[in-house]
């Protein structure tokens, strides 16, 4: 296995798949020459080749719009939204087109498309700029949804988003970036649709997504050390499709659940799951489900106001502290 950064992860998983598949194109502001606004995509260029990779004009609308067309005649592209607050841009085309040609068309065309995008808060960059989106995504029938913690998973996922025949929407946490971690060598594809357990405990069951794995294995191991309470820890990975059998394998078993969420609190990620457990295990959960968000307001640029509207290890202790003691 070799070290990498969560964005080396990124250009070796897309690089695997252009080596494999001559049909694998990518496109996006800036994703050539430069590399990538946040250098995830270094390297390309070189090894590919312009008619491969390709810097686009900043239009969203255009970049999609040309991936639509070109996943619709053969080629399996890779779009590139710099951040993804402009989805917002081109969701029309998202929502209303991308999701839905393989429906309308009775599955006479497929849309073997990724859309990249660097999402979520950690950088500062205020409210137009740092939000985590992956509940848009999530509400819209015919995109599948992923969004990973780890390097490793970062190559896996996205080889295995590439090779899906349905388009995915692809959320790289922008905070992640720089951290790293061990990704098998060679050719490495992991499952869309599977979340993993982590850590595992016997009084509660944290789920979490991106970013806020690491915060939630951080305050698990606060909590066993110096309050002896005992967590699971469920890196989702995939919301759609979402893993219900190991998330609820393992509500099961502890009694309680925590999610812990970037997205504002309202229409969460983690009410879908709420709602699923309540529906699916109410004679097996021994206390109220706990949600721990953002709250329902625009991202402050300032450091500690940011710091405080994200969920933080010590939120987290706290909160399952005083609901589950």
């Amino acid at each position: 296995m070799a070290e990498l950064t969560y964005r080396d992860a990124v250009a070796a998983g897309i690089a695997q798949e252009m080596s494999r598949d001559e049909r694998v194109v990518f496109l996006g502001e800036d994703v050539a020459a430069a590399g990538g606004v946040f250098k995830a995509t270094v390297g390309l260029l070189d090894k590919f080749g312009p008619k491969r990779v390709r810097d686009t004009p900043i239009s969203e609308q255009a970049i999609l719009g040309a991936a639509m067309g070109a996943a619709m005649t053969g080629l399996r592209p890779i779009a590139e939204i710099m951040f993804s607050d402009f989805l917002a841009v081109c969701w029309d085309i998202v929502a209303n087109e991308i999701a839905k040609v393989r429906y309308m068309t009775d599955g006479q065309i497929t849309l073997p498309l990724v859309i990249r995008t660097a999402n979520g808060s950690g950088s500062r960059f205020g409210a137009q700029h740092s939000q985590a989106v992956e509940n848009w995504a999530m509400a819209v029938p015919g995109i599948k949804v992923v969004a990973p913690a780890f390097p490793a998973d970062v190559k896996g996922l996205l080889a295995a988003a590439i090779r899906d025949p349905d388009p995915v929407l692809f959320f790289e946490q922008k905070s992640l970036y720089s951290m790293k971690g061990e990704v098998p060598d060679g050719e490495y594809v992991d499952e869309l649709g599977k979340a993993k357990v982590l850590r595992t405990g016997k009084d509660c069951t944290i789920v979490a997504l991106a970013a806020m794995v690491h915060r939630s294995l951080a305050a698990a191991e606060v909590l066993e050390k110096e309050h002896g309470i005992s967590c699971t820890v469920v890196d989702v990975r995939s919301l759609v499709p979402l893993d219900t059998q190991t998330i609820l394998g393992e509500v099961v078993k502890t009694g309680r659940l925590v999610t812990v969420e970037e997205n504002p609190r309202l229409c969460g990620w983690g009410a879908e799951i709420a709602s699923i457990v309540a529906d699916e295990c109410f004679w097996d959960i021994d206390g109220p489900i706990i949600r721990i968000t953002t709250p329902h307001i625009p991202l402050p640029a300032a450091d500690q106001l940011e710091d405080h509207t994200i969920p933080s290890v010590e939120r987290i202790v706290r909160e399952v502290r005083e609901k589950i003691d």
